[in-house]
C-alpha cells in the first residue's frame, strides 16, 4: 500500500469514528445538546481533527442522514424483485421492520429523535424521499392490478407507512416489552398481513 493510499484509508476511519460516535450522542443526549467538543472528548481526539473533516456538527448529521436513508433504501429495493404487487407491498413492510431492528440508531435519528438535517430541505432530490416512493409506486401498482382502489392510493400508501413505523418505533423504544419475543413477532407478522388483506379490495369482493 503505498502513502497516498494509506492517507486516504486512515482519513476514512477517522471519518468513521466521528459518525459512529456522532450517532450514539446525537440518540443519547440529542442534536441540540451534542458540541463538537463534547463529540471530540468521546473519540478522543482534538477538535480541530473533527473540524478537517467536517465544518460543523449539521454537516456530521447530514451525512449520518443520507447514509442512513442509502441503507434503507437498499433494504426496501429487495423487495421490487416480487413482481405480484400485493405480495411485494408485504415484503416492503417486512424489509422496513428488519432494517428498523437491525439498525436502530439508524432508524431512531431518521425518524424518531427530533433532529433532522436542515440541510435536507435545500436538496432538489434527496434520497430519503425515494424510499417513501417505493411504497407509493407498489402501491400504485396494487391499484393498477385492481388489488387498491385508485382514489386510495395516497391513503394507502400513509396508513402502511405510519402501520410499520409505528411498529419499529414500540419495538425500538422498549414500549411493548412486556409481550414475549415469540409471542411479539407472530402478532407483528399477523398484524402486517391483516393490514394487507384490509387494503386488498379483492378479498372484499370474494367475500361478498
Amino acid at each position: 500500500m503505498g502513502i497516498t493510499e494509506r492517507k486516504i484509508k486512515d482519513k476514512e476511519k477517522i471519518k468513521e469514528k466521528i459518525l459512529q460516535a456522532a450517532i450514539k450522542l446525537f440518540v443519547k443526549d440529542g442534536f441540540d445538546n451534542v458540541s463538537m467538543r463534547k463529540l471530540s472528548e468521546k473519540i478522543q481526539y482534538s477538535p480541530g481533527t473533527i473540524y478537517l473533516h467536517y465544518k460543523d456538527k449539521e454537516s456530521i448529521l447530514f451525512e449520518l442522514h443520507t447514509i442512513a436513508f442509502q441503507k434503507f433504501y437498499a433494504a426496501l429495493s429487495n423487495a421490487l424483485d416480487e413482481r405480484n404487487p400485493i405480495k411485494r407491498l408485504e415484503q416492503l413492510g417486512q424489509n422496513y421492520l428488519e432494517f428498523a431492528w437491525q439498525n436502530p440508531e439508524y432508524y431512531d435519528l431518521m425518524f424518531i429523535n427530533n433532529c433532522v438535517s436542515a440541510s435536507i430541505a435545500k436538496e432538489d432530490e434527496w434520497i430519503g424521499m425515494d424510499s417513501y416512493g417505493l411504497l407509493h409506486q407498489t402501491i400504485n401498482d396494487c391499484a393498477e392490478h385492481g388489488y387498491i382502489s385508485k382514489h386510495d392510493v395516497e391513503t394507502a400508501t400513509f396508513s402502511m407507512w405510519a402501520f410499520v413505523h409505528g411498529i419499529a418505533s414500540l419495538v425500538i423504544k422498549k414500549r411493548i416489552s412486556g409481550i414475549k419475543e415469540e409471542e411479539l413477532n407472530h402478532l407483528i407478522q399477523g398484524s402486517l398481513k391483516f393490514l394487507i388483506n384490509t387494503l386488498n379490495i379483492k378479498n372484499h369482493k370474494h367475500k361478498k
